[in-house]
């Protein structure tokens, strides 16, 4: 029998071995993907099949609805990438720089009980969304802990889930500055001013960040504690023999050396980031004044409450692209350079 045959019977072999899981997931991933892309180019309204006679093709309408025309559905679009860009931008990077640093303190043999510590800190991670975020709601109530805390020290804590208030609009109100300046005032994006694109997260935004980076960093935890182990000791005793400090062999040797793994954290937190919607339904259901609004709880309003089922599908696919580039460029920024 000849190498080829032999070869060619292997590749048999294996399309057979793995054709269950390839008709799983085509039923179940591809075949809803593609219905999806469907409705987003077409006039179904969420009754009866998408592929019945009297569903039609509509082209690229549902996306210029929600990109241009100044109509309310760019101007809560525009919001919620708005929303969604100060989320990410702020819980991205505080989680990740939490979960390194709880890995590196857990991690470190002088430290008793680390098994409980490691316990404790990956605890929200498994704990119910619903749960956390009624408990966040308790907590920063007018009258909750977080207010209380911050009376202690003599500031007066705002109502946060009921606060559209920009961060930083608040910061630049605090220096006199109460109005757009006219180069701001105009124009804008996405049916949004310039103006209202440097609000900063709402004061109900700000909460629900504080949230995510609470529940999330666990998790990250886990993966940098791996990445830690897998390093050889002998590396840090190197950099000791050569005399450098604590930090210089953290910072020289240890990081770099978790460069995938920083990746992989990266990575996962900006697609999360970009797909929250759990803690937006259960605690501000978009409010106030849609300044929690993301394009994943959009898509969601836009089908199921506004029947909008093309918009909400062609919303889910702009989401999906967003993420797609991001990751792209995260990872041409973080590429190993000679």
């Amino acid at each position: 029998m000849s190498r080829r045959t032999i070869t060619r019977g292997r590749t048999r072999d294996g399309w057979l071995f793995i054709s269950p899981a390839v008709a799983v997931l085509a039923v179940f991933l591809a075949f809803p993907v593609l219905m999806a892309l469907w409705v987003s180019v077409s006039d179904w309204r969420g009754v009866g099949s998408p592929f019945a006679g009297d569903v039609s093709f509509v082209g690229l309408d549902n996306y210029r609805s929600i990109l241009t025309g100044g109509t309310l559905a760019q101007r809560d679009f525009g919001t919620a990438l708005r929303n969604n860009f100060y989320y990410v931008l702020l819980v991205v990077p505080l989680q990740t720089a939490l979960a390194l640093a709880l890995a590196a303190l857990v991690h470190a043999k002088a430290l008793r009980g680390r098994g409980f510590f490691r316990t404790a800190f990956y605890f929200p991670s498994v704990t119910s969304a619903v749960a956390i975020t009624v408990l966040w709601l308790f907590l920063f109530d007018t009258r909750g802990a977080v207010n209380e805390v911050l009376g202690w020290i003599g500031l007066a804590g705002p109502n946060w889930f009921q606060d559209p208030r920009g961060i930083l609009h608040l910061g630049l109100s605090a220096v006199g500055v109460d109005g757009a300046p006219a180069a701001m005032s105009g124009g804008g994006f996405l049916g949004i001013t310039w103006w209202d694109w440097a609000a900063g997260p709402s004061v109900a935004m700000f909460a629900l960040i504080l949230l995510a980076v609470f529940t999330t960093s666990g998790t990250f935890m886990l993966l940098f504690i791996a990445a830690l182990n897998n390093i050889g000791e002998e590396i840090d005793e190197a950099g000791m023999i050569d005399g450098a400090n604590a930090w210089q062999r953290f910072w020289h040797l240890t990081l770099p050396m978790l460069r995938p793994t920083l990746f992989t954290v990266l990575t996962l937190g900006l697609i999360g980031t970009w797909q929250v919607f759990d803690q937006i339904y259960t605690g501000t259901q978009g409010g106030p004044a849609k300044t929690t609004v993301t394009p994943a709880y959009l898509s969601y309003e836009s089908a199921f409450a506004d029947q909008q089922w093309g918009q909400g599908a062609a919303i889910a696919f702009i989401l999906f692209a967003i993420i797609v580039v991001l990751t792209l460029v995260q990872r041409a920024a973080l590429r190993s350079r000679p």
